[in-house]
């Protein structure tokens, strides 16, 4: 098969997903539209220069809805006869486009495409497409349906992981953004998003609280503990399914969640010898790619059964991945990773996360992509894995390797 090699990755800052973020009166359209239109800059691609634009989003109702990728397409200055594909595999869309792309490619179905996702979440509202899984009783009673944030308090109560533990996550993950963005480690990848007139509205991750220490974290309240004990009470929905939990144990709030923003990412992926024909030199190659399906009710635990899947396929052990980036949905996911894996924290999430920064759904899988490969090449590693918990019980992943 042909190898797919990684050409360019980029994304736009992270706006805070409300009516007052600098990107609320951004479409989901322009923000993926001025994506496209920078990495055709940044690449010079002319013409049919790609096969497909892979696009992913989690919301797909209203401006999100329609074969978004297509509607970007032709709202950019790509050539009007790449079409446009758009998926949803929720939180993982992003990456799931980065790897479906990467799969075309290795199967010769073109030399190369431009992959990635957006959500505007300020704009459209996670959830408001109604997704069966949550309010169909025929499929909700039989899987054990609770809320995600449900879902991140059954990993800590499961697994040991306490308030303490999640928040000094969280501050963790603050001061590593934060010192990111201070040394210019984004910059590479940044693309800044303007209004129509070309005027910046945003060169930077908005939502970020660098002053975030253990004191404030102590004083929010749990988020889901109402949620879970009082009408229509989740928590024991799921000690129906795990009767060995003798409570729930609520230890996710905002600050230790991944926050609510807008966002988009995108990514060039393309064979060695369409490089070569468009005077490109790749920047990795992508080893392998996975996914999988998990509990639903735990649900966020996908990361963990995606790792050994990838690594298992490729041959390769925990030992030979040199940086993680795996997304901060909540604090629980990542700590449970760490735990599965003993993973130390030097490698992973080096530049902060989702915590810290935000977690555009349908964007965020492209965006941990193109983070973990700038610090590859920062830190002069060699081999990196990024993955992605997923609603409804599943997991992806993807390892990437410098070349």
């Amino acid at each position: 098969m042909t190898d797919a090699y990684i050409f360019d990755a980029i994304r736009t800052p992270r706006g805070k997903g409300r009516k007052d973020g600098a990107l609320h009166e951004v479409t989901s359209v322009s923000l993926s539209a001025q994506v496209l239109n920078g990495l055709k800059d940044r690449s010079n691609l002319d013409g049919l220069a790609v096969e497909d634009v892979i696009w992913g989003n989690a919301t797909q109702v209203a401006e999100q809805g329609g074969c978004l990728a297509r509607t970007a397409v032709l709202a950019s200055e790509l050539d009007e006869g790449i079409p446009g594909l758009s998926i949803n595999r929720f939180c993982a869309s992003g990456m799931e486009a980065v790897n479906l792309a990467a799969n075309q490619v290795r199967a010769g179905a073109g030399g190369a495409y431009i992959a990635g996702g957006v959500e505007m979440m300020s704009r459209v509202a996670m959830g408001s497409d109604g997704a069966a899984i949550a309010v169909d009783p025929s499929v909700a009673f039989d899987s054990y349906f609770v809320p995600q944030g449900i879902s991140a308090d059954i990993i800590a109560t499961e697994y040991g992981i306490s308030r303490d533990d999640a928040d000094a996550f969280a501050v963790e993950s603050q001061k590593r953004a934060a010192k990111a963005w201070e040394e210019g480690r984004f910059a590479k990848s940044i693309h800044v998003v303007r209004d129509v007139n070309g005027l910046p509205i945003l060169d930077h991750d908005e939502y970020m609280r660098p002053g975030t220490d253990m004191q404030s974290l102590g004083a929010l309240k749990p988020s889901f503990k109402d949620m879970g004990e009082t009408m229509p009470g989740f928590d024991k929905v799921a000690m129906l399914k795990y009767p060995h939990l003798a409570a729930i144990n609520h230890v996710h709030h905002a600050g230790n969640s991944s926050g609510i923003v807008d966002g988009a990412a995108g990514v060039l992926v393309g064979s060695k010898e369409w490089g070569e024909a468009h005077g490109l030199k790749p920047r990795a190659r992508i080893r392998a790619t996975a996914k999988i399906g998990t509990d639903p009710t735990i649900m966020l635990t996908g990361p963990v059964p995606a790792t050994e899947k990838i690594l298992r396929e490729s041959g390769m052990a925990i030992s030979d991945i040199d940086l993680f980036e795996v997304n901060e949905a909540f604090s629980s996911v990542v700590l449970r990773f760490m735990q599965a894996f003993d993973v130390d924290h030097s490698k992973l999430n080096v530049n902060g996360g989702a915590i810290a920064m935000g977690h555009p759904l349908g964007a965020s899988g492209a965006i941990i992509i193109g983070t973990l490969l700038d610090e590859m090449e920062r830190a002069d590693r060699e081999t990196g894995l990024a993955t992605l918990c997923v609603a409804s019980g599943m997991g992806a992943a993807t390892i990437i390797e410098r070349v």
